[in-house]
């Protein structure tokens, strides 16, 4: 049974175009090709990257985090009561009017001290303004990395300025020492943002994030097996270049230089209509789209590649409307904070103060939510 499966998921007709066979890939005269044994590194990888983050966090960000004077807010807890717990975990955090009123008659409560209750109780689950902080700074050092690395390994590659030359030779390329790194850097990277997803920071913008981080490893494994490996490079370096200043944005703002972080902000903006919805649609898809289909006949893989890089241009048009609102929002009115996390609520705030808030953080704003990869 094993055998069968096996056989099937790697039959050549689903990874390689007609008339070219594993054999073709083997190793000879000098030339390496990528095999998927070489993604077995990629768990290490990961593994790896995770204890460099958790080592940057606590003895690079932490400190810098200090010296900007970063701070989490003093929190109230909320007082115990398994009725209310149970409420929470199990039917809702923000309960209707209606449940506030039945609440107060199982607690004995009046109805000002359930919703403060349930105010504190959403904050204390929220993450605090130092781990935003050191997550940011973790992803922009590596995006600046990475980047860096993607430039060293395609400033002198012909198919950078000549886009046709992607496809020279294909499937037969050899793969080089750069890309390999470069792969296995980027990949690792992403699964440890799987890895991580239950501790990091929960936005709302979740389960697009989960599909762009399945969606991004599955598109790079698939073509570093069918060699796809050239223009997963420079999908990769195109992606990399405007995520650098949407998470430096963030950790000026959070350390509040708020001039700063809404100059790199509009860059940001700027680099990520020009690199997500320009080059990439029309350069760099349209080039695994056409240019292929004029040396083979279309597979399997020319089909799967392309659906996953619609997927992520899908995620693009998404989060570009969420930075086209949250830049009209910057031009017309005052933009701040990363819309995506949620903010600690005071208990103070009047009915109408709180229902703004609310409503601001159940998705008016944008900043920060359009972190497309």
């Amino acid at each position: 049974m094993l055998a069968m499966v096996s056989e099937w998921l790697w039959w050549e007709r689903l990874w390689l175009p007609a008339n070219v066979s594993w054999s073709d890939l083997q190793d000879h005269e000098g030339r390496v090709y990528a095999k998927p044994s070489h993604l077995y590194a990629v768990v290490p990888c990961a593994l790896c990257l995770l204890l460099v983050r958790y080592l940057f966090e606590r003895y690079l960000a932490t400190p810098l985090a200090n010296v900007w004077g970063i701070r989490d807010r003093v929190r109230l807890p909320a007082e115990p009561n398994h009725i209310l717990e149970n409420y929470f975990c199990s039917h809702s955090r923000v309960p209707s009017q209606a449940d506030v009123r039945s609440l107060c008659k199982k607690t004995s409560w009046q109805e000002r001290r359930v919703q403060i209750w349930f105010r504190r109780r959403r904050n204390q689950e929220r993450p605090g303004l130092r781990k935003r902080f050191c997550e940011a700074s973790w992803r922009c050092v590596f995006y600046l990395f990475a980047f860096i690395g993607g430039v060293v390994a395609l400033y002198d590659k012909p198919w950078l300025y000549n886009l046709r030359e992607v496809w020279a030779g294909f499937p037969k390329q050899s793969m080089l020492p750069s890309q390999y790194w470069y792969y296995l850097l980027e990949m690792g990277f992403y699964l440890s943002l799987l890895l991580r997803l239950t501790a990091d920071v929960k936005r709302k913008d979740f389960k697009e994030q989960v599909i762009h981080h399945i969606a991004t490893l599955t598109l790079l494994g698939f073509s570093w097996i069918s060699n796809y490996i050239r223009i997963g490079t420079l999908v990769m370096a195109v992606h990399d270049s405007a995520d650098i200043l949407l998470e430096g944005a963030k950790i000026f703002n959070y350390g509040k230089w708020k001039g700063t972080a809404n100059a790199i902000f509009v860059v940001f903006t700027i680099l990520f209509m020009m690199t997500r919805l320009v080059i990439l649609p029309f350069w760099l898809i349209h080039c695994t789209w056409v240019y292929p289909v004029e040396l083979f006949a279309p597979f399997f893989g020319y089909y799967f590649f392309n659906i996953m890089l619609l997927v992520l241009q899908m995620l693009h048009l998404y989060w570009a409307a969420l930075i086209s609102r949250m830049l009209y929002k910057f031009i017309f009115n005052k933009l701040e904070g990363d819309d995506r996390s949620d903010e600690d609520e005071d208990d103070s705030d009047p009915p109408k103060k709180r229902n703004h808030r609310q409503s601001h953080m159940n998705g008016t704003g944008a900043r920060g939510r359009a972190n497309g990869h």
